[in-house]
């Protein structure tokens, strides 16, 4: 499906982020989400950690129907032939056969979705400039593989440089907890394997957006012998083979009390 990049992320074009059910005035999961939480003053942009505490404490709770996801190994009996749709109004993570990303909510503060992966699917190399990002497998389990920059006097982050190696192939597998990553440390360059179906809510704050110099950047990646744990990491273009569809939101709405 063809994709198209808005605000330096990836979207297919027909789930566009302004197009989600979500409103100002009502609750997800029976949490309110207050703009305060996520809005100036702070630090370049960035969540500060009572924040980040804040926001892990909710996704170490949620469960794949909170989100409006089937995650249940048995979903296919609920669900009508070349439907992805159980008759509960669920998406059926089961019967997905291409990553889909479920577009829950952006501002200019924080993004949230959810990537749903059919099994043996594979998000590449890709980084989070000046971003923190908070993820939590809702079902299924996945293998993680990721870096972070190593400063050197001549690092071009945007193009390339070196990195150090943070997880390698480390499997995360539901239920579990919700892991953080930040800027400069966590692991902010990774990519995922799907080892089984599975599903991945992610929370961007601040979410992607290319004119204020947090595009979303692909990688290779190189070995270096004589480093063990390091890697020769280089910019590369949108991969070919990357196919990214989209579904609605079927989820309860998000409140954003700008008044909190």
């Amino acid at each position: 499906m063809p994709l198209e990049l808005m605000n330096g992320a990836i979207y297919p074009r027909q789930i566009q982020p302004w197009q989600s059910t979500l409103r100002k005035g009502a609750k997800f999961n029976g949490f309110t989400t207050p703009a305060a939480w996520f809005s100036p003053p702070r630090r370049k942009g960035l969540p500060s950690r009572k924040q980040i505490g804040w926001l892990r404490g909710i996704l170490d709770n949620i469960e794949p129907v909170d989100v409006g996801i089937d995650g249940s190994s048995d979903g296919r009996s609920r669900v009508d032939e070349s439907s992805i749709v159980s008759r509960d109004g669920l998406i059926v993570g089961q019967v997905l056969t291409q990553i889909t990303y479920v577009h829950i909510y952006e501002s200019d503060d924080f993004s949230m979705g959810v990537f749903c992966f059919p099994a043996g699917a594979k998000l590449p190399l890709h980084d989070h400039p000046g971003m923190v990002v908070l993820s939590k497998v809702l079902y299924g389990s996945a293998s993680v593989k990721s870096y972070d920059w190593v400063d050197t006097p001549s690092s071009r982050r945007r193009e390339g440089g070196l990195a150090k190696v943070v997880a390698n192939d480390q499997v995360l597998e539901a239920p579990c907890k919700a892991s953080v990553l930040f800027p400069r440390r966590g692991g902010n360059i990774h990519s995922f394997t799907a080892l089984t179906p599975c599903a991945i809510l992610d929370v961007l704050a601040p979410p992607y957006a290319e004119k204020r110099g947090r595009p979303s950047n692909y990688y290779s990646e190189t070995p270096i012998p004589s480093r063990p744990g390091h890697f020769i990491l280089e910019r590369r273009g949108l991969p070919e083979d990357l196919v990214v569809v989209g579904a609605r939101y079927r989820g309860p709405e998000l409140i954003v009390d700008a008044d909190f």
